[in-house]
């Protein structure tokens, strides 16, 4: 047997890989609900009840879908162009250490000017964090996905000390978090005593302008041709260095708004627990979505809605919850073989 690269990939074969991992991630925790002595009709319905079966659900979904949705298009981006972005993590933490720098009283403005202020430095913040990352593998030919992976422990630690130290709040009762963000800065609610906020438009809109970007720029072409095959974008004259600068910029930027929605959104301090890992659960997202930004706003809100609602059938009918992390890493490798095999044929 062998395998053998298609000249063509048909829609309806792209589109097969992510609908054969959600069958396939839902078989899978079929078996442990048996194994674990639940009806599967049960627990199942448990999970869509408790993500998707009342306004406190839906509006908890979407916003666990939030910053899922910015690191899902900051993986997306990168990953289109080859640049293996890891560390989204890092760079989540980057954009909410800035905004509470500059959302704690460094500058009182009103909301109108306020928060769109913290999104941009949040993800300036981000975006820088992802510099030498990139200047190494573009100058020094070092792999990014070690460089940005152990970059997250850098700026966690990083953090810890701003937290423990300079950026302590005094009335935080000794606990190790900031000030919180002044009034003017926090993300208005989008339903009246619900943690869904208006980072949900930013995220929307940041899937939108990023397809638009994708789709239709000569910059999303030369994202597109260093993607497909670096070497022969170099010899079409596509700048490959400068390209992959901007890849970076705008990936580390999405990953860093997200850490502004967290922290002037939902939390409304900075603290070591701000993410549960949303910078590692982004990668899933996008290889979910097949790096496509709609597609991530998609895949976001089904493993929002699975995180959700496997707290809800856990309290419901005491099946473990960490079933949604085996859904949702049964979900990425499905999510491999699937693009793998829609990209080649195989023969005897």
């Amino acid at each position: 047997m062998r395998l053998e690269l298609r000249e063509s990939v048909p829609w309806w074969l792209s589109l097969s890989a992510p609908i054969m991992a959600i069958a396939l991630s839902l078989l899978m925790a079929s078996l442990l609900i048996v194994w674990a002595g639940e009806s599967i009709l049960a627990a199942f319905h448990m999970m869509a009840v408790g993500a998707f079966g009342s306004t406190f659900a839906l509006t908890e979904t979407l916003s666990r879908a939030i910053p899922l949705t910015f690191t899902g298009l900051a993986a997306a981006i990168a990953f289109r162009a080859r640049f293996y972005n890891i560390g989204a993590e890092g760079q989540l933490y980057c954009g909410a250490l800035a905004a509470t720098l500059v959302g704690t009283g460094l500058l009182e403005l009103n909301s109108f000017w306020m928060i769109p202020l913290l999104f941009l430095v949040g993800a300036l913040a981000g975006g820088l964090a992802l510099l030498l990352p990139w200047y190494l593998k573009t100058r020094l030919s070092v792999d990014e996905v070690v460089t940005t992976l152990l970059l997250n422990f850098v700026i966690l630690l990083l953090v810890s000390y701003t937290l423990e130290g300079p950026l302590r709040d005094p009335m935080s009762m000794g606990w190790p978090q900031a000030a919180p963000i002044i009034d003017s800065g926090v993300l208005p609610a989008l339903v009246p005593r619900t943690r869904l906020h208006a980072g949900l438009y930013v995220a929307l809109a940041a899937a939108m302008v990023l397809w638009l970007l994708l789709r239709f720029s000569v910059f999303g072409f030369s994202v597109k041709a260093l993607g497909l095959n670096s070497s022969a974008a170099r010899h079409a004259g596509i700048p490959a260095a400068r390209t992959l600068f901007w890849v970076a910029m705008l990936s580390g930027a999405l990953a860093g708004a997200a850490g502004v929605s967290e922290v002037a959104g939902l939390k409304g301090y900075l603290t070591l627990d701000l993410s549960p890992g949303f910078g590692y659960t982004g990668i899933a997202v996008a290889m979910l979505a097949n790096l496509h930004p709609l597609g991530v706003v998609l895949s976001a809100t089904f493993l929002a809605g699975i995180s959700v609602g496997a707290d809800s059938m856990g309290r419901a009918l005491g099946v473990p919850s960490y079933i949604a992390d085996i859904m949702v890493a049964c979900a990425v490798l499905s999510v491999l073989i699937g693009l793998m095999l829609s990209r080649y044929r195989i023969r005897r």
